[in-house]
């Protein structure tokens, strides 16, 4: 995850925007699963007044190629001002909606450009009024109900596990990095 060579010398606008998901107990030593996914090779679902992408789970129909260990739907919206669109999300989700740009009002919140807006457990969808031509994206899964214990980039489940986990990104059994930048 680096600019080009070009584009380091140059300079310019790029945008890029990481999901890191927490994964099961189960899979937490599983080998390490990273997809680089373009806004061009995104499905998408294209409205009057919105374009949504599916970059992971199953949204009206259309899958999206991210892989997840837990049930999850993972979006990127551009949506004009005035549009109201429902998101139909299974009620045992949790949800967050992450503001790029933009304003966005759903029931009593109102959220701007590089705000969230979270919404637990509490129905069968999600409506947003855009109130300004927006761009956000939605984070949505179901809760895996595991304790958590970080350190750095580490998520597992137990101290004992993090001290694990370090030990074994010191030793290399983690993988090296070879940095190359000419």
């Amino acid at each position: 995850e680096r600019p080009s060579k070009h584009f380091a010398k140059s300079g310019g606008e790029n945008e890029i925007i990481q999901f890191w998901v927490n994964t099961p107990a189960q899979h937490k030593t599983d080998d390490p699963y990273y997809l680089a996914l373009s806004k061009e090779q995104t499905p998408t679902i294209e409205l009057e007044n919105a374009i949504i992408q599916v970059v992971a789970g199953d949204f009206q129909n259309v899958v999206g190629p991210a892989q997840t260990l837990s049930p999850q739907t993972l979006l990127r919206v551009e949506a004009e001002k005035g549009a109201t669109l429902n998101f139909p999300l299974p009620p045992t989700f949790n949800t967050l909606v992450y503001i790029l740009e933009g304003k966005i009002n759903s029931e009593n919140l109102t959220g701007k450009t590089k705000d969230m807006m979270w919404f637990e457990n509490d129905g069968e969808q999600v409506e947003l009024k855009i109130e300004e031509d927006s761009r956000f994206i939605i984070l949505s899964g179901e809760p895996i109900n595991e304790p958590i214990s970080t350190y750095g980039p580490f998520v597992m489940n137990t101290p004992t596990e993090i001290t694990q986990a370090l030990r074994d990104a010191q030793s290399g059994k983690l993988g090296i990095l070879n940095e190359t930048f000419e």
